[in-house]
């Protein structure tokens, strides 16, 4: 067996079935798929079932224990040489594992992983989300691509490893967040090679709202900082980036709002909040050549704000210890 593909599922019946149907169309077929249900109320069997005769398929239910635990779980039970761990949100293109297997075969490597894009399909709010994670203008940059500033460390949603490399390190840490980067920093550690695969991409559907978006690069905030006191060699200039961005957002308004009552309301007040508005016209700018949509365009500024925002505060937060409620 070539490839194990793993896949944490907690509560979306719906999205694993588009995984599964997606996988079923792949031009390169030597691979099982290994579903674990960690603990979920709204279970996924009765979809796994439909698909036993045209996948290679387990279904496993276990307790609850976090997406690195159920990735492990799954990582026991596989026979591949290789383990892919997908999210239960993706869905992968049909030349997928093929573009995989040619990158391994032309240049092998330890583990590798690839980037997300947005399906024609996905919602204008999903389309914004896609490119607050992916652009150049967030922290695109930061979380690895060609012209990347720090070096790639494959992520959860779209990764692969050796599966004799995934033994030797020891898996995922049962931790809830940046449990990736935690395993791709021992990768590291043991001195081995992890590459990006760019044309071995996903359609990542992530959040569909932006609370739960913002929830979710808020604990990516809160990682960073775990991240930092467990492996301080691996902190960056860079990952300070969005918490600079959102402080100096605050302290722009601030200025323009003294400003404003020192003045007696002068216009000239709001010139503080230029910074702020050239960046909305990069990001609009930006979102609308790639998207072709007004709509996405303008929901791409609201994106980006929350995905800097929500890390900034998250590692605000854990930095000086702030309890959230």
């Amino acid at each position: 067996m070539r490839y194990s593909i793993i896949v944490p599922v907690y509560n979306r019946p719906k999205e694993i079935e588009e995984l599964l149907e997606s996988l079923c169309h792949q031009s390169f077929t030597d691979f099982e798929v290994i579903v674990v249900e960690d603990g979920s109320s709204e279970k996924s069997d009765t979809v796994c079932e439909r698909y036993q005769a045209r996948l290679d398929l387990h279904y496993h239910f276990k307790t609850n224990s976090g997406p690195g635990p159920s990735r492990n779980y799954g990582a026991d039970h596989a026979n591949g040489d290789y383990l892919i761990i997908l999210d239960s949100d993706v869905i992968v293109p049909r030349d997928y594992l093929l573009t995989i297997d040619n990158e391994l075969h032309a240049n092998p490597t330890d583990a590798f992983g690839g980037p997300d894009r947005a399906h024609p399909s996905f919602t204008p709010v999903q389309k914004a989300i896609n490119y607050a994670m992916t652009s150049f203008f967030t922290t695109g940059g930061i979380r690895g691509g060609k012209k990347k500033m720090d070096k790639f460390y494959p992520r959860s949603f779209n990764m692969g490893i050796r599966k004799s490399v995934f033994q030797q390190v020891g898996g995922f840490a049962p931790i809830r967040y940046g449990e990736d980067i935690d395993l791709s920093t021992r990768l590291f550690q043991a001195g081995c090679e992890c590459r990006l695969f760019p044309e071995a991409y996903v359609y990542h559907k992530r959040r569909v709202k932006f609370s739960a978006f913002f929830r979710q690069v808020r604990h990516s905030g809160n990682a960073r900082v775990m991240l930092k006191r467990k492996y301080p060699e691996t902190f960056k200039l860079v990952h300070l980036l969005p918490t600079a961005f959102t402080l100096g957002c605050l302290l722009l308004v601030l200025a323009c709002l003294l400003h404003l009552a020192l003045s007696g309301g002068s216009p000239w007040a709001l010139l503080w909040l230029s910074p702020i508005l050239i960046y909305c016209l990069m990001v609009f700018t930006d979102s609308l050549l790639q998207n072709k949509s007004l709509k996405v365009a303008l929901l791409s500024i609201h994106a980006s704000f929350t995905q800097l925002f929500g890390y900034g505060i998250g590692f605000i937060e854990s930095a000086l210890g702030i309890k959230k409620g």
